[in-house]
């Protein structure tokens, strides 16, 4: 019996105490053709492999350990126990995406070996080396580069995950989306083959995750619909309570298989019947694969309680020796041979250099190639004209928006969405009643009707899902050699119509959109623009959840774009600005809708239209391109008294403000910041060294608002003068007339205009 593992060291010599007792049950077969025993496909070549892949795996834990012993190794998290998940990887296609649960060492050294670009004459050896440059944190780590210990590699098709729980699964679903619709999509190309699917694997503890629950969901709900997904989900599960089980049988739309992952053959058999199943009929299915946890987490967490039988790296042993395709010395002699190949790799990694500084760190997290994006721009105008304006024509009802008169906000921004939908064959607009009613505000109405269920379509009310199936489609973009010849991919253009809706899916931003070029130095990026209708809304509307002025956790993102444009004129340029950054950077934007402005019109007197604008056809894109980070400033008198730095619904009210001003002599620009990350730095310091006196009109609140952001930026800068902010209370926003004593107004706008310019 193993008993209890205390130690790495306890497991090693176990596994060769249990090895070395293992005797053939029959005559000596060293062809390996044959099945290892009746009624089973796996052969005796093929356990052969799985033993070498899962022992590789075996001696990675123990070197993570090792290196770890003496402060040189930063992950532990380690596969032993788990190995059965190479009988999976065996079922599968070396061009099937996967998202592997992070222990899938055993995964891992399996598709590197069947991988048929490998460079390396010894694949096993690479698989391990790119495991422990993980461990080590070595720059030369082939994806992330030292940046995350990731199972994952481009040439492998298996994408870096960032979550240890169930986090990327709504991801997965997404990537299965993509499989299948892109072959309805014209003029988009996949990385992956028709016939693929995505495969995502999770540890059974994390099926209560809210990854795990939003993706199960959306399954079913994918399932009702009709749409067929190629998504096989491998759930690893140690828990003994059959909770696992109970949950994913009764998951609609989700055909069931169970085996014991510390049974090679068995394990091989089901994944290969699961595999199948999946590619053939096009739906999903969850294989659940019992196994064993047999180190810890960490390394001062020594694992779980097991018997020698149920370690599924001793089973393949039993296999191979009972059906007389070795005997246990010859396995113990690969087994020290491949260990030794390890150890000496790890002593190897040790000497590779680490990243070295800020700069080098971030390089991937935030690409920005502005020229690129104005082209871009510039494209999909010349697309929109010429040979495209019988299509635009077509698509508008033969009213073109440039035609119409002035637009409103929301108006502006149907309009846009409607030219991205002509332009950019990739894009799609989705979520809740997007569809069926244009979304819970309107602004996607009748384009449904106009560009069919393919490229306009709803989901189920489920922010998690929604964002999730975006970051799995958008990784259908093409390989990087091929991301310069035009955007070819899928652009999901989902659509959150609360803001406070969004929190409960923040994750899927900061941990899963944000990570993906950070952690794979740009080989995956999952370009997306999530709209987002949010900040204070008309009067007496809704309370806080209608309300919701918290963007703190959009700012402290790194490398997320938010955008929040205040006026018509402003909308279009920025959305574009934002579409065109997805194609050409991979950039994951949030484009924040501020709902009080959308059906506005006037601005300083009734019928005066000052908030309407006319919107611009094609040939004037390029020239009215807003480059992200860019601010604009409006001028009153003179111009040289005050500053006031705003955004959002604070440009209507600071505009008003500044325009009672100058009728009183004082001169002050106002400057409207739209985007509040990146802010415009170089913008806001420039305009408020023009008048020494600054005035910050944030409508979110004091604590961890913008105006936190502004005055660091103004210090950061150098600036000398005298500022003063003005900001929404720290609470939530009531309903009715109490709202005005929570978020910022005119009379406080003015107050504090006064005040500077008192001194």
């Amino acid at each position: 019996m193993l008993g209890r593992v205390t130690t790495p060291q306890n497991l090693d010599e176990r596994f060769r105490d249990a090895v070395s007792a293992l005797r053939p049950e029959g005559s000596r077969r060293p062809d390996g053709a044959e099945a290892v025993r009746d009624g089973s496909a796996l052969t005796g070549a093929r356990a052969r492999e799985l033993f070498d892949a899962q022992s590789t795996s075996r001696h990675l834990d123990l070197a993570a350990r090792w290196l770890r012993g003496f402060h040189e190794g930063f992950s532990t998290l380690g596969s032993s126990g788990h190995e059965g998940n190479a009988a999976v990887a065996a079922a599968l296609r070396p061009d099937d995406p996967a998202l592997l649960h992070h222990r899938s060492g055993a995964f891992y050294c399996v598709r590197a070996a069947s991988c048929p670009d490998s460079p390396d004459p010894d694949p096993l050896a690479e698989a391990a080396r790119d495991v422990l440059r993980g461990v080590v944190a070595s720059a030369a780590e082939p994806l992330a580069g030292g940046r995350h210990q990731v199972l994952g590699r481009a040439d492998l098709r298996i994408i870096p995950v960032a979550s240890t729980a169930a986090a990327h699964l709504p991801r997965a679903v997404g990537i299965a989306y993509a499989i299948s619709a892109v072959p309805e999509l014209r003029g988009v190309e996949s990385p992956w083959p028709a016939d693929a699917i995505a495969v995502a694997s999770f540890d059974g503890a994390a099926v209560d995750h809210v990854g795990a629950t939003a993706a199960l969901n959306t399954i079913g709900w994918y399932a009702h619909t009709g749409r067929h997904l190629p998504l096989l989900l491998v759930c690893e599960d140690t828990s003994p309570t059959g909770w696992v089980a109970d949950t994913l049988r009764a998951r609609p739309g989700l055909r069931y298989l169970a085996a014991d992952g510390c049974e090679p053959a068995t394990a091989y058999d089901t994944a290969r019947a699961a595999v199948d199943w999946v590619r053939e009929q096009r739906r999903p299915a969850v294989l659940h694969l019992r196994t064993v946890r047999l180190l810890g987490s960490a390394a001062a967490n020594p694992g779980a309680t097991a018997d020698v039988d149920r370690d599924p790296l001793v089973a393949t042993a039993r296999l191979l020796v009972g059906g007389g395709f070795a005997t246990g010395e010859e396995l113990l002699t690969r087994y020290d041979e491949l260990g030794w190949q390890v150890r000496k790799i790890a002593e190897d990694v040790l000497g590779e250099p680490r990243l070295a500084g800020t700069a080098e760190i971030v390089a991937p997290l935030a690409p920005r190639r502005p020229l690129r994006a104005a082209r871009h721009v510039a494209d999909a105008a010349t697309r929109a004209g010429g040979a495209g304006s019988t299509a635009r024509a077509r698509a508008f009802d033969g009213r073109l928006p440039e035609q119409s008169g002035p637009l409103t906000l929301a108006q502006t921004i149907t309009a846009t969405l409607t030219d991205a939908l002509l332009t950019i064959p990739g894009a799609i607009l989705y979520g809740e009643q997007v569809a069926v009613h244009g979304g819970v505000h309107g602004i996607t109405r009748d384009l449904h009707e106009r560009f069919g269920d393919e490229r306009v379509f709803d989901t189920l009310l489920d922010e998690t899902s929604i964002l999730g199936l975006g970051l799995g489609a958008a990784l259908s973009l093409p390989a990087a050699e091929n991301r310069d010849k035009g955007f070819k991919g899928i652009l999901p253009i989902p659509e959150i119509p609360y803001l406070a809706r969004l929190h409960s899916a923040e994750d899927q931003l900061r941990g899963e959109a944000a990570t993906m070029s950070f952690f794979s130095q740009g080989a995956f990026r999952n370009p997306m623009v999530v709209r987002v209708a949010g900040l204070a809304g008309p009067e007496g509307f809704g309370g806080h959840f209608r309300n919701d002025n918290s963007v703190a956790v959009l700012r402290d993102v790194p490398g997320l774009v938010l955008a929040v444009p205040a006026r018509a004129a402003d909308a279009a340029p920025m959305l574009r600005s934002c579409l065109a950054a997805a194609a050409v950077d991979g950039t994951v934007s949030v484009f924040l809708e501020p709902l009080a402005l959308y059906h506005s019109r006037d601005l300083f007197q009734q019928g005066d239209g000052e908030l309407l604008a006319p919107y611009a056809p094609p040939a004037q894109w390029p020239a009215a391109h807003i480059p992200i980070g860019r601010a604009r400033t409006y001028p009153f008198g003179s111009a040289e008294d005050l500053t006031i730095l705003t955004y959002g619904n604070g440009v209507r009210m600071s505009l008003r403000v500044a325009a009672r001003l100058a009728a009183g002599g004082y001169g002050s620009r106002v400057v409207d910041l739209r985007w509040l990350n990146p802010l415009p730095a170089a913008d806001l310091l420039r305009e408020a060294s023009a008048t020494g006196r600054v005035l910050i009109a944030d409508e979110t609140r004091r604590s961890g608002g913008v105006g936190e952001g502004i005055l660091a930026a103004l210090v950061d800068g150098g600036f000398v003068g005298a500022a003063r902010r003005i900001a929404a209370a720290d609470s939530l926003v009531p309903p009715g007339p109490a709202a005005h004593h929570v978020l910022i107004g005119e009379d406080a706008i003015t107050q504090g205009a006064h005040a500077l310019l008192a001194r």
